[in-house]
């Protein structure tokens, strides 16, 4: 019988063999972004990455997720190793699809070429292994688009605004017993383990309010491009007010704000981000922001409907599920390891690995981009395929190898370890339970 240390060389081995599929993964990817629920050629290509492996990948999970599942020779803990399908929009990006603007400004391309290298890796050794392995390529993590999501929630092709909710909805997790993830991060940090993120709410806001000749009868009018600004106003006179405990961010668009500058608007839209540390600040700063809006309309004497979803549940790096993944980032990086604390003011940004802790232990560690310029600018990309995709491809393998060693003991230990989770059920109820729709008429109807 091998050891845990033969075993993961095996898979090192077989990494690196494959490390130019691995790496020309990566940048085809990267040269061909999709946006979320969009993601149909990236998700094809991913198919025939796991048909190449032997496997049979299911596709079409949430639109365009695909899983595939390595058996090991003994009923046990399944791990899911994840890569994420879809882009951003930033269209003055330098690999930007030229017609979308779509651009992989956050690695999500690596994610899902570590991914499939974890699986090179895992063929050689999956069959002495006491539990399964999914790859799971996962849709639209990022939040953007929220008007067309909403608009498919609307008519009833999703109900969720992210993947991994949907995909938990589903039923698609429900045979995963723990994930993990590896995020794009700087080059001064070549691999790092922690950190937190926010959970977010989106909202979709239409003001309402009556047309007229701008310049022949504006007092005829009521303005909804003005009720928006005034809605903005207010929330950024609450800024001061906000519990610094709570990390609360608010963004928004202006998506329509009225058909002819000659009129007065009758109508502008608005795309709106809240973000807040735990679900009781997402609340609160929830209600502000609708007080905000109401206010803007009432001042105005316009109307205003608000669409309220989740985004994303806050999220934190489960500590067991970590620490077995620690021993083997840190044998890779060496000094350049890295921990980020798990308590304190966190980085402020937000991802749906916070849904998926809902129900059960994941983590999600970084590995080096190879440049440093800013997550989600028009600069970053994975700059080194190597850093960014080989390394985690090892790392998150050799856990897998620890995981479901012995009769998976350490696997079980980590599912003890990490404490109850929410039933699928559980966990649609909490999302549903801070999703909402309001009309308020601040005089128009």
């Amino acid at each position: 019988m091998s050891t845990a240390e033969e075993l993961k060389a095996r898979v090192c081995a077989a990494i690196d063999r494959a490390a130019d599929r691995i790496t020309g993964l990566s940048d085809d990817i990267l040269r061909h972004p999709e946006t979320g629920y969009k993601e149909t050629r990236t998700a094809g290509v991913v198919a025939d990455q796991f048909t190449a492996l032997g496997l049979t990948p299911q596709t079409g999970l949430a639109h365009t997720g695909v899983k595939a599942r390595m058996r090991g020779r003994a009923a046990g803990p399944t791990v899911a190793v994840l890569g994420e399908l879809d882009s951003l929009i930033i269209p003055e990006h330098p690999f930007a699809d030229p017609d979308t603007g779509a651009a992989h400004a956050c690695g999500h391309n690596a994610q899902i070429a570590a991914m499939v290298g974890v699986g090179i890796g895992m063929s050689e050794v999956v069959g002495e292994l006491d539990g399964d392995v999914v790859l799971f390529a996962v849709p639209a993590e990022e939040c953007i688009e929220v008007d067309w999501r909403m608009g498919l929630r609307d008519k009833g092709e999703l109900h969720h605004t992210a993947g991994k909710a949907e995909l938990i909805r589903g039923g698609h997790f429900d045979d995963v017993d723990m994930a993990m993830l590896t995020h794009a991060g700087p080059s001064f940090m070549p691999v790092a383990v922690g950190g937190a993120g926010n959970g977010s709410l989106v909202k979709r806001i239409r003001f309402l309010g009556k047309a007229s000749h701008a310049g022949a009868a504006p007092w005829d009018g009521i303005s909804a491009y003005k009720a928006a600004t005034v809605a903005i106003a207010a929330i950024d006179a609450h800024r001061e007010m906000m519990r610094e405990d709570d990390g609360v961010r608010v963004h928004h668009l202006i998506t329509h704000s009225g058909d002819a500058v000659t009129a007065i608007p009758a109508r502008t839209d608005m795309e709106m981000l809240i973000r807040a540390r735990t679900v009781e600040g997402m609340k609160r700063a929830s209600d502000l922001v609708d007080r905000a809006l109401r206010g803007g309309a009432l001042a105005m004497g316009a109307d205003v409907h608000i669409s309220t979803a989740v985004s994303f549940m806050p999220y934190v790096d489960d500590a067991p599920l970590a620490e077995a993944l620690v021993p083997n980032a840190q044998s890779l990086a060496g000094d350049g390891f890295h921990r980020i604390p798990t308590s304190g003011p966190g980085g402020g940004g937000s991802t749906d690995m916070g849904d998926l802790k809902q129900v059960m232990p994941v983590v999600q560690p970084f590995a080096s981009a190879g440049q440093d310029a800013s997550l989600h600018s028009n600069g970053f990309y994975t700059k080194d395929q190597v850093a960014a995709a080989i390394v985690p491809a090892k790392f998150m393998a050799m856990t897998v190898v620890d995981l479901l060693m012995d009769g998976a003991s350490a696997a079980h230990k980590v599912i003890e370890a990490s404490g109850p989770k929410l039933t699928r059920e559980q966990f649609v109820k909490l999302h549903d339970s801070l999703s909402s729709e309001e009309d308020f008429s601040g005089g128009v109807l």
